[in-house]
């Protein structure tokens, strides 16, 4: 049992770096940094977007409009911390 709940900590470590890489781009791309017209950049964009939106889509459905700010991202957040928290509390016994 203690290596199902080693391989969910691995893919939810995984998605924790998925959504903090996919912030750091969006505000690189929003100050211009990156250009969204390389192609390299264009597709690592476009498949952190794949990957996320299905998630985000779902939690923006409770959040209330916040006009230019999208909190999806932060409660995504807190929901991997909660799950990592309770499986490291239930592999401890």
């Amino acid at each position: 049992m203690s290596s199902l709940v080693q391989i969910l900590d691995v893919i939810l470590t995984l998605a924790w770096w998925i959504i903090i890489i996919q912030a750091v781009m969006s505000w690189l791309i929003s100050f211009n940094v990156l250009n969204i017209k390389q192609p390299f950049i264009y597709q690592v964009w476009s498949s952190l977007n794949a990957v996320t939106e299905p998630v985000y889509r779902r939690v923006r459905q409770f959040l209330p409009q916040t006009g230019g700010l999208d909190f999806a991202p932060i409660v995504v957040l807190l929901g991997i911390m909660a799950i990592r928290i309770v499986l490291s509390n239930n592999l401890a016994y």
